[in-house]
């Protein structure tokens, strides 16, 4: 792969616009071929990027519990038609809002639709319910626990009728934990972290472990300024206990690009069970709202992840995150790339999916 192709004009670009650190990784045939890391991990800005960095990767968190979803759909312990309520019987009797009032839901909500981000939820951290149960649960609020309250919020539509993105992926963490009988983060240390050898990677991370994560900025547009926000996860952590299946899992570029490997060469999960991950999984009416959300019309959406359209000229799957991650696997290729920043709007977020095409280009040039 080109050292100076492409991606390095890319990456480039985007220190120029400011963004405080970076580190990119690209894997071909499983070999590292590329990888180039700049700026400071600290606030202060003494201490240089040296790849050993831990970051809130927010949304990239998808894939990974899609991972341990799946792992279970394989060993039968899931089905993906299987009810939700079969497993969280606080979502049984669901009700929707309907022009201003509440209404029963007709359709059931499934597994399936939870992967597809179809069931009607949506990425309301602070709703009345969820501030009841930060104060009834002292802010702890588990996992398992929180969905006695999300449940208790309407849904916006019918489930499996349109696209939202959502907490769905924090229901999912849910499920594992009662069909593993553990708590999420057990499971996936056991059955993902463990077997790609990701040592530093964690949905609930120490407090005294924190100063190994990179300083974490957001974007203010308006003053063009990056400014330090601490830490800890924004926003998508509930609770002191909370792990967020959709947004909570906190790693390193060399931990990421090892699941995103060992997810490719199939050691997580089947090939039958990737190809039906990344083939289109929503309807017509949710494929426009996707579109729409999303804005990318290139890509829809499969169980958990973006994906190729059939017959377009993109073939890569993955997804993002808040603070600027972001994942491609390119399967025909042999390739798999990372990501990572640390800056919630960021200026980069609407150009980061063009590091793709400038991985495509590299590789085979």
């Amino acid at each position: 792969m080109k050292q100076d192709g492409e991606v390095l004009k890319l990456l480039k670009q985007f220190e120029t616009m400011g963004i405080p650190s970076v580190d990119c990784i690209v894997y071909h045939k499983g070999k590292c071929v590329f990888r180039y890391k700049s700026g400071y991990s600290d606030e202060a800005r003494t201490k240089p990027v040296d790849g050993t960095e831990r970051y809130n990767i927010y949304s990239c968190s998808k894939v990974i519990t899609c991972t341990a979803v799946m792992q279970l759909v394989e060993n039968d312990v899931i089905r993906l038609d299987d009810a939700v309520y079969e497993y969280l019987p606080e979502f049984r009797d669901m009700k929707k809002t309907v022009d201003g009032r509440l209404e029963a839901v007709k359709n059931t909500m499934t597994i399936r639709h939870l992967l597809t981000m179809t069931a009607g939820l949506t990425y309301n951290t602070g709703s009345e319910n969820i501030r009841r149960g930060q104060q009834e649960t002292g802010g702890r609020m588990q996992t398992r626990e929180a969905m006695k309250y999300l449940a208790c919020d309407p849904l916006v539509f019918e489930p499996g009728s349109s696209w939202q993105y959502s907490l769905c992926h924090d229901v999912l963490a849910a499920v594992v934990e009662v069909a593993f009988g553990k708590r999420f983060g057990l499971y996936v240390k056991e059955n993902i972290f463990d077997r790609a050898g990701m040592k530093h990677s964690t949905f609930l991370l120490p407090e005294n472990e924190l100063p190994q994560i990179a300083a974490q900025y957001r974007f203010d547009a308006e003053k063009k300024q990056y400014v330090f926000c601490g830490p800890k996860i924004q926003w998508f952590k509930i609770g002191t206990e909370y792990e967020s299946g959709g947004a909570g899992c906190i790693s390193c570029v060399d931990d990421y690009i090892a699941f995103l490997e060992n997810l490719r060469c199939g050691h997580l999960l089947r090939q039958d069970t990737i190809a039906q991950m990344t083939c289109p999984q929503i309807s017509k009416a949710a494929d426009k709202a996707y579109i729409h959300q999303i804005g990318n019309p290139n890509y829809t959406y499969g169980l958990g992840v973006r994906c190729p359209r059939p017959h377009g000229t993109f073939h890569d799957y993955g997804w993002g995150g808040a603070a600027g991650a972001y994942l491609a696997i390119i399967p025909s290729m042999e390739v798999s790339f990372f990501y990572a920043q640390h800056v919630l709007a960021s200026p980069v977020q609407a150009i980061r999916k063009t590091l793709t095409d400038a991985v495509i280009q590299d590789v085979i040039s």
